[in-house]
């Protein structure tokens, strides 16, 4: 189980997990918008940086939309889809999420 699905708020702060990779340990996150969790890897499509400007702070003013702390891409909660910024049209990497008996789980 990556957290509780109380956990995760609509328009609220996301929930940060690791995955573990070829590669090794990734950084990752949940978010909730318009009732459903969607999980990605906490990558910017345009620079590999972490997205939130403090842990967990992954949403711009208006809720409506994950933004770069650092570049200011924004993209679409639901689709991962950059609408604005240096890397408009490329998406966040998704991860596939599965909520049931109260708690939200990696499904890979």
């Amino acid at each position: 189980m990556i957290c509780k699905s109380e956990d995760v708020r609509e328009g609220g702060d996301g929930v940060r997990f690791t995955v573990t990779r070829v590669t090794g340990e990734e950084p990752a996150f949940l978010v909730r918008f318009q009732g459903r969790v969607h999980a990605y890897l906490n990558r910017c499509a345009h620079v590999p940086v972490e997205l939130d400007w403090l842990p967990g702070k992954f949403f711009d003013d208006s809720r409506l939309y994950v933004i770069c702390a650092t570049h200011g891409a924004t993209y679409e909660p639901e689709t991962g889809y950059c609408v604005s910024g240096p890397c408009r049209g490329a998406r966040l990497e998704p991860l596939r999420v599965v909520e049931r008996d109260g708690g939200v789980y990696l499904d890979e």
